[in-house]
């Protein structure tokens, strides 16, 4: 097994192994911002974008998606086209209620101070993902939300609070090894 689905697996809710069941991720704004994104310059970048696309294109479909209006929201923004395109992407996945214990999570995130106070959306992001049981928090924000350094605490804060945090990571580490 690759290294990539042994972490989903490990920290599978219910013991089952996630490689083999569907699981529940939710769909951060930045992975469809990557699927439409226009080629980028930067190798490292575009990489990461064809990586998402590989996803999107071909492991999508085997798990049950989610997002918030939070990501609508932000997806919405930018150049009309690409926005549009973006929102069309994301158009049939299911969404999340911002709910009491979600907002109570965001705070919580926030003044723990694992996060910055500007970084309200991607608490939210967090939050909700954790208080909606998904398996997996799907994000190429390697700055608030798919980082290793911060997960350990963010983790602990949230068993405290007696909850699970889901698998925080990026497409890359979704994709199964197909050779």
């Amino acid at each position: 097994m690759e290294a990539g689905i042994a972490l989903c697996v490990e920290r599978g809710r219910a013991g089952l192994p996630l490689s083999k069941a569907n699981m529940r991720i939710y769909v951060e704004s930045t992975i469809p911002s990557y699927v439409v994104a226009r080629p980028a310059r930067d190798l490292l970048q575009a990489a990461r974008q064809q990586l998402t696309r590989d996803w999107w294109d071909f492991k999508r479909e085997r798990q049950d998606l989610f997002t918030s209006q939070i990501v609508l929201d932000e997806i919405a923004g930018g150049d009309a086209e690409m926005a549009r395109q973006r929102l069309e992407l994301v158009a049939q996945i299911k969404l999340l209620d911002l709910s009491d214990d979600a907002k109570a999570l965001t705070k919580e995130i926030l003044r723990s101070g694992i996060l910055p106070p500007e970084a309200d959306r991607d608490a939210a992001h967090i939050a909700l993902a954790t208080v909606h049981e998904m398996d997996i928090l799907l994000s190429w924000n390697c700055r608030h939300i798919a980082n290793a350094a911060l997960q350990p605490r963010l983790r602990k804060l949230a068993d405290a609070l007696g909850y699970t945090l889901p698998v925080i990571c990026t497409p890359e580490e979704l994709l199964e090894n197909d050779q």
